[in-house]
């Protein structure tokens, strides 16, 4: 299990959503998914974070986000802790990713 943390930049998770190279988890809480969510990002709360809830091993990696970086260290963290190989997180969060121009839903 590699214990090094990419931060990945909305750029790059923009490249690897529309290849379907990732899933997405977005830790926000609900109210701010449903302002301002990117197309594909599955809402897994940080505040009811369960790590039986991440998408199952397969051939996509895992890549948290937030709304700037922090929320998404802890919940890969906490992924980590339960055994999950997961090392990468965008963190830009939302706020990069809008600042970069992408499109988000709810706005």
């Amino acid at each position: 299990m590699s214990q090094t943390i990419r931060n990945l930049s909305p750029a790059e998770v923009a490249d690897a959503l529309s290849a379907g190279r990732i899933h997405l988890i977005d830790v926000r809480e609900p109210a701010e998914f449903a302002q301002a969510s990117i197309a594909g990002s599955i809402n897994l709360p940080l505040s009811m974070f369960n790590p039986d809830a991440l998408p199952a091993a397969d051939d996509k990696d895992i890549v948290f986000m937030c709304a700037a970086g922090v929320r998404s260290l802890h919940a890969l963290e906490f992924a980590r802790a339960a055994g999950r190989d997961v090392n990468s997180h965008m963190g830009a969060g939302i706020r990069g990713w809008l600042m970069s121009g992408l499109p988000v839903n709810g706005q």
